[in-house]
C-alpha cells in the first residue's frame, strides 16, 4: 500500500538525532514520506549508545534512508542543499544556532526554496530558557511530571522517553498543518516544537485541577483515588494484577463475581464516595481475600464480567502479546547486524490497515550514491568526494 499512503511522494530532508527529531521524521516516514537521514561521515551517535539508548536507531529510524556528508566541508553543504532543493520539508533538532553556520536555517533555506516546510524540534521554544541544554529528564523534573510521578519526596521520571516522542509526534502534526497551509499559500513556513513545553502539556491536567480546586495535585502514588478499588493487588502466585471497581454496578459485579455477599450488603461500602473513604481498612481485607486466587483466574472473571484490569507486564513480554500479534502491531525488521526482529507500529489504522514497515533501518551512509546520483552527481564526482570523506557509504 506505499502508493495510497497519504505522504507518498513527499520529500523530507532529517539532520536528527537521538529520539525527539527522528520521531518526527518516523510519523512522517511510516506514511509514506521519502526521508532522508543526513547522518556525519562517522555516523549518528545514536547508533552506538548502550543500555537504555540501545533501541532507540533501529526504532526511530525505519523507513529511512541514509546520506552521510561532511556538513563541514564546503562540498558536503553543496551535496546537502541539493537535496533540499527539492524537498518538501527540511527537520533538525540541534543546538540554537548550528544550523545557521552551516548555512541550512529557514531564512536561508526559504530563499532557495520558498515552498519548504522547515521544522525545528528544540528544547525550548524560544525565550529565556532555549539557550539552555535540554534532556527528557531534564524537562520532567522541571515541568512537574518527575513530581507527579514519583512518591512524595521522590521525584521520579516517567519509564519511557515520554517528551522525546511526543515532542516528535508535535513536531510532525505542526509539518502536516504547515503542508495543509501551503496548499492555500503556496508558501512554506518554520514550525517549532519544544520538549520542555511538550511536557507543560502533558501536566495540563494537573495545572488546572488546581486551578479548579484551589488544591495542589498531589504525586500519583501518594494521591487521594477517586475510586474505591483501583491498585495493584498480588495474587496467590506471586504475580501481580492492577484491579479496578469504578462504578457502584461494578462493584456489585465483582462482589458477585468472588462470592463477597457480605461486602457487597455492608452500608459502609454503598457508594463509591463510601468505598474511597473506607479505603484504608477495605483494600488490606480484599488483598488478603485476593491473595488466595491465582493472577490467571483474577484476570479471567474480570474479564468475564467485563471489568477493568491489568496484568503487570514487562516490555519484553509485549513481543508475546497475543493482541499485538493477532493484529498486526509488530512488524518485522532487520538490525543492522542483520537478526531478524519484531518492531511496534504506529498505534493508528488507515482505511484498515497498520502503515507498516517499508526499509529497515539503514546502514550508514547506504544510499548515498543512489540519492546524490538522483541529485546530479556522476560517479566519478563521487568517487572525488569519497576519497576525500566528504561523504561516506555503506
Amino acid at each position: 500500500m506505499t502508493n495510497d499512503l497519504p505522504y507518498a511522494g513527499l520529500a523530507v530532508v532529517e539532520f536528527t538525532h537521538m529520539v525527539m527529531g527522528p520521531t518526527c521524521g518516523l510519523v512522517l516516514a511510516d506514511l509514506g514520506a521519502e526521508v532522508i537521514k543526513v547522518e556525519p561521515v562517522a555516523g549518528d551517535n545514536t547508533r552506538r549508545l548502550l543500555g537504555s539508548g540501545a533501541g532507540f536507531f533501529p526504532l526511530f529510524n525505519r523507513n529511512k534512508k541514509s546520506i552521510a556528508l561532511d556538513l563541514q566541508q564546503p562540498e558536503g553543504r553543496e551535496a546537502a542543499l541539493r537535496l533540499i532543493a527539492k524537498a518538501d520539508v527540511v527537520s533538525e533538532n540541534f543546538k540554537p544556532g548550528t544550523m545557521k553556520k552551516l548555512g541550512l536555517d529557514y531564512e536561508t533555506l526559504a530563499q532557495l526554496n520558498p515552498r519548504l516546510v522547515y521544522v525545528s524540534l528544540k528544547g525550548f521554544l524560544p525565550g529565556p530558557y532555549d539557550h539552555r541544554t535540554a534532556l527528557d529528564e531534564v524537562v520532567q523534573m522541571m515541568g512537574g511530571l518527575a513530581y507527579m510521578t514519583g512518591r512524595p519526596g521522590d521525584p521520579l521520571r516517567a519509564g519511557a522517553s515520554v517528551n522525546d516522542i511526543m515532542g516528535g509526534m508535535f513536531g510532525a502534526i505542526g509539518v502536516m498543518a504547515a503542508l495543509a497551509q501551503r496548499e492555500k499559500t503556496g508558501r512554506g513556513q518554520e514550525v517549532q516544537s519544544g520538549l520542555f513545553e511538550n511536557n507543560v502539556f502533558l501536566v495540563a491536567q494537573h495545572m488546572m485541577q488546581y486551578a479548579v480546586t484551589g488544591q495542589p495535585a498531589a504525586p500519583m502514588p501518594g494521591r487521594i483515588s477517586a475510586w474505591g478499588i483501583y491498585d495493584v493487588f498480588t495474587a496467590k502466585d506471586g504475580a501481580q494484577v492492577f484491579l479496578a471497581v469504578v462504578s457502584d454496578t461494578q462493584w456489585g459485579v465483582f462482589c458477585d463475581a468472588f462470592g463477597f455477599a457480605d461486602l457487597k450488603a455492608d452500608e459502609r461500602l454503598k457508594t463509591n464516595n463510601d468505598r474511597v473513604r473506607a479505603r484504608e481498612w477495605l483494600l488490606p481485607q480484599l488483598r488478603e481475600r485476593l491473595a488466595h486466587v491465582s493472577a490467571a483466574e483474577l484476570s479471567e472473571r474480570f474479564e468475564a464480567n467485563g471489568l477493568p484490569f491489568a496484568p503487570i507486564t514487562r516490555p519484553q513480554e509485549l513481543f508475546d502479546d497475543p493482541h499485538l500479534n493477532r493484529t498486526g502491531g509488530l512488524a518485522a525488521l532487520k538490525l543492522a547486524d542483520g537478526r531478524e526482529t519484531r518492531v511496534p507500529l504506529l498505534p493508528l489504522t488507515l482505511d484498515g490497515h497498520r502503515p507498516g514497515v517499508r526499509l529497515d533501518p539503514p546502514r550508514l551512509g547506504e544510499h548515498t550514491r543512489e540519492l546524490l546520483r538522483e541529485a546530479g552527481y556522476t560517479d566519478a564526482e563521487l568517487d572525488a568526494l569519497a576519497a576525500r570523506r566528504v561523504i561516506a557509504e555503506n
